[in-house]
């Protein structure tokens, strides 16, 4: 069996090649490496350089013939997609329905989409969030995610092509990039090793539900196996606050001359997030299996090898 992954030498994709490749499918990835990274990927799988957003993308579906495909790429940054919304657009929505269509068009049996439940729901009305919740995104970011679900929707029911869109909570460990203003894991491990402080947006009571990104390979594998089609929140029900993550990492640190400073709050940054599990463990059998406190510890441990 052949899998295409789209984004597949960025954080999240090039983890989950990794683990195809032990699984023995076969594995292509395309990624225009504007955030994803050559060291990333695995010697064994097939590259192509290339923007999901090409028309003559088709050419690489039609060569490569993937049975699955799991569309990873994206512009990722919330606070960019605020900032830059039709760039967000161009990339994550337009991007998307080229990588949709071509699937459509080469027969693809099932395509498994990285969609965001942390945005997807927007200010959540309660807590942990089911798949049932109202969808009500508040940054373009979100709005992406949600519209590239109702155009996998509209393939299922208009052509039968099968796909699950993997409502992610906020995912980190290995090769998150520290770079930039997304992942805030590997953003704060980078300058605690580096001695620095890091910097909280906001009173840094914000909530996120994180998700170990080798809990989500798993997700990804039990989705190309499944039967389903719809939507899968990814996530483990627990909230927890940035103020809360730093501290753990300063744990994990040994170093108590770090001391974290505050900056002002980001626009199109949601309050609080937590997402429910229990269709995931109904429908894929899976589950979370790692810790915050196990996953922050590998993570970091990564970092510093790095």
């Amino acid at each position: 069996m052949k899998v295409l992954v789209t984004g597949g030498a960025g954080f999240i994709g090039s983890n989950v090649a990794d683990r195809l490749i032990g699984e023995k499918y076969e594995v292509v990835v395309v990624d225009n490496l504007a955030t994803g990274k050559i060291e990333n990927l695995n010697e064994k799988v097939k590259f192509y350089e290339y923007d999901i957003r090409e028309k003559d993308l088709i050419g690489i579906f039609k060569a490569e013939k993937p049975d699955y495909v799991i569309h990873n790429a994206a512009q990722l940054n919330v606070r960019i997609s605020v900032d830059e919304p039709l760039f967000d657009a161009e990339v994550n929505i337009i991007g998307g329905l080229n990588v949709f269509n071509c699937s459509k068009e080469t027969a693809v049996k099932k395509v498994i989409f990285a969609s965001s439940g942390g945005t997807v729901y927007g200010e959540q009305e309660y807590f942990p969030a089911d798949e049932n919740h109202p969808l009500n995104p508040i940054s373009p970011y979100g709005v992406a995610k949600l519209t590239s679900e109702k155009y996998l929707n509209y393939y299922y029911k208009s052509f039968g092509m099968q796909y699950i869109a993997l409502r992610y909570a906020n995912i980190y460990g290995p090769r998150q990039d520290p770079f930039g203003e997304a992942g805030v894991v590997a953003i704060f491990s980078k300058k605690m090793i580096e001695g620095e402080s890091p910097i909280i947006n906001g009173d840094g009571n914000q909530t996120r539900d994180y998700v170990f990104v080798g809990d989500v390979v798993q997700a990804n594998i039990k989705a190309i196996r499944s039967n389903y089609t719809g939507c899968i929140n990814i996530g483990t029900e627990t909230e927890t606050t940035v103020n809360e993550l730093c501290q753990i990492l300063k744990k994990i640190s040994k170093n108590n001359n770090i001391q974290e400073s505050h900056g002002a709050a980001k626009q199109g940054e949601q309050l609080r997030s937590a997402l429910g599990f229990k269709k995931a463990k109904e429908i894929l059998a899976w589950e979370p299996k790692i810790s915050i406190e196990q996953g922050l510890e590998i993570t970091y441990e990564w970092f510093q090898k790095k």
